[in-house]
């Protein structure tokens, strides 16, 4: 019986977003969004054409959920991309922009590439196709698809999809918002979204990214950003450590520039997902993240608690990109 009331207490602690001492080596649920077990029926495709603000193209369901032939919503906001952005090849190379959307400013579940150096993105690949890089909950989606991504991508599509995406410039795409209570959530898509009811609860020691519109989003609408409710006063402790260290790591401005946007070959972090750098810096830190440029990252991760990471990613998520 106690046992069991041990292990009850450490999943209520884990998937409230609480850390306790017990939960403190656990990836946070929220960040590692999972969808719950079983099928997820999808809606039936009727036929009828949708539409999203501010775009003249219309696009039925089954239009929309083609990973080789990726909704672009908004053909205006981004240059002419390359095949392996829009279409990918059947039937294991997905459409880059399908899940990274085609101006590269990605979802909670993914990574925003835009702006990114092309010598990072293709070293990305390169750990994903290793095995170098993968992700502390081995069972999540997202990465394990990036995985056979990157072992299905030639060379040469790698090289065409980081300079297309390496010559994006990065938007306003996140909106951080201090919050002591926040809009209930789940999982759905590998990400928070809004409860169908609605209601409040504390924020408690996580960060909520969820779309500013869901429906939008769920029409992979690259024009349709997203919303993080950080904890109150994480910006301001996340400041300190990001340009100090606070005593525990390196100022992140040494390798990633003064404004965080990147120097070199190290990526630009201003204005980035929370819910992506939580789960970099937990996995660099957890080991489950390696590669090239990795070794360089894990002392500077190796005294930040979990309150760290979040202040962190609070902090850099609220930049100017």
């Amino acid at each position: 019986m106690r046992k069991t009331a041990f292990a009850v207490a450490t999943l209520a602690a884990v998937f409230s977003g609480s850390y306790g001492r017990a939960a403190d080596d656990a990836p946070p649920a929220w960040a590692f969004a999972a969808n719950p077990p079983g099928p997820a029926a999808p809606v039936a495709d009727d036929g009828l054409p949708r539409h999203v603000a501010n775009s003249s193209v219309a696009l039925t369901l089954a239009q929309i959920r083609d990973p080789f032939n990726i909704p672009d919503w908004h053909p205006d906001n981004h240059p002419v991309a390359p095949d392996v952005v829009l279409h990918g090849a059947r039937p294991r190379l997905l459409a880059c922009g399908y899940c990274h959307l085609p101006n590269g400013q990605g979802r909670p579940e993914n990574a925003s590439l835009a702006g990114l150096p092309a010598a990072y993105i293709a070293q990305q690949i390169a750990d994903f196709r290793s095995g170098a890089r993968k992700s502390s909950v081995p069972d999540l989606v997202p990465p394990k698809l990036m995985v056979g991504i990157a072992k299905a991508a030639s060379d040469e599509e790698v090289a065409q999809a980081a300079a297309y995406f390496a010559s994006l410039k990065p938007v306003p795409w996140i909106r951080v918002v201090e919050a002591t209570f926040v809009p209930k959530t789940h999982v759905a898509g590998y990400m928070l979204v809004p409860d169908p009811d609605g209601g409040m609860e504390p924020i408690g020691r996580r960060i909520v990214e969820t779309p500013e519109n869901l429906a939008q989003t769920e029409l992979r609408d690259s024009g349709s950003g997203f919303i993080a409710y950080v904890p109150p006063g994480s910006i301001k402790a996340g400041e300190a450590l990001v340009t100090t260290g606070g005593g525990k790591t390196t100022p992140c401005g040494v390798c990633h520039g003064s404004d965080l946007r990147g120097i070199g070959p190290v990526p630009a972090l201003a204005g980035r997902s929370p819910s992506y750098i939580v789960r970099q810096l937990y996995d660099i830190q957890h080991g489950s993240r390696a590669g090239l440029w990795t070794p360089l990252m894990e002392a500077v991760v190796q005294k930040l608690s979990p309150d760290d990471i979040i202040a962190i990613a609070a902090y850099t998520a609220s930049r100017h990109p």
